[in-house]
């Protein structure tokens, strides 16, 4: 009697392969997962106009801030006690005076003080926009002309810090913030809010960096008193514009409808 086969034993028969079942990844509503393509993810519109709302209110409130910080600092200072690279840069600027350089200050003077700065630029200002049918931009060009110009004499009159000794023009009492800096500041945010334009922006930089340094150049301001006009006027038009801003971006858009004959 022969032995059975190895073959024949069932026992004895390798057994199957078994191959791990691989479930689809099914999301929360059963459907069957799939990965993402990238080129088809696209930035939340939603999200986008949160970020675009918020940046100028943090940018301001910082800007702000700031300057309120370094008014605490010059009034605990005291009035007579300018900071090292303020006496430093007055020296240098002592140094540098011409006639011609002068006068080209002075134009600045008259430009952003006084009665032009306060009426004659913010009115016109205002006009041009109505006349562009813009008027939410016009109601908060005239917003921030008034706030800008209302914050810096309160400042101004709480620090009481005192202007250089070599001043070439007759002030107002107060030396920080910068007045003039601080409107030069405004017009070129508020205008560059209102319209976003690269070489409306390049202008209003130009502007106000012209406009800091005729400051001291004429000895009416410390740096650190043009520093403070610029911050306080750019978080001023910056904080206001965030109300406006979808209302300013939709005057554009419309257009006067074209009539037959």
């Amino acid at each position: 009697m022969t032995a059975p086969d190895d073959h024949d034993d069932p026992a004895a028969a390798p057994a199957p392969e078994v191959h791990e079942a691989v479930s689809p990844a099914l999301d929360e509503s059963g459907a069957l997962a799939m990965d993402p393509d990238p080129a088809s993810i696209r930035p939340d519109p939603k999200l986008a106009a949160k970020v675009s709302r918020r940046w100028p209110l943090i940018s301001g409130a910082i800007a702000v801030v700031l300057v309120l910080l370094l008014g605490v600092l010059l009034f605990q200072r005291g009035p007579n006690a300018p900071f090292g690279f303020d006496e430093e840069w007055m020296q240098e600027v002592l140094e540098e005076r011409s006639p011609w350089l002068v006068q080209a200050a002075l134009v600045m003077n008259w430009l952003g003080g006084g009665v032009v700065a306060i009426f004659v630029v913010p009115l016109l200002g205002i006009a041009v926009l109505l006349l562009l049918r813009r008027p939410w931009a016009a109601l908060y060009f005239a917003i921030v002309s008034a706030l800008s110009a209302g914050a810096v004499q309160i400042i101004k009159n709480i620090v009481g810090r005192s202007r250089p000794e070599d001043i070439l023009v007759h002030a107002d009492f107060g030396s920080f913030p910068s007045g003039h800096s601080a409107n030069a500041a405004t017009i070129a945010v508020a205008f560059g809010i209102i319209f976003p334009r690269v070489w409306v922006w390049l202008i209003g930089v130009a502007y106000t960096l012209l406009m800091m340094l005729s400051r001291t150049y004429l000895g009416a301001h410390w740096v650190s008193d043009t520093i403070g006009g610029l911050l306080l006027g750019a978080g001023v038009a910056l904080i206001i514009a965030v109300p406006l801003l979808h209302r300013m971006s939709t005057e554009p858009k419309k257009r006067v409808p074209l009539t037959d004959g």
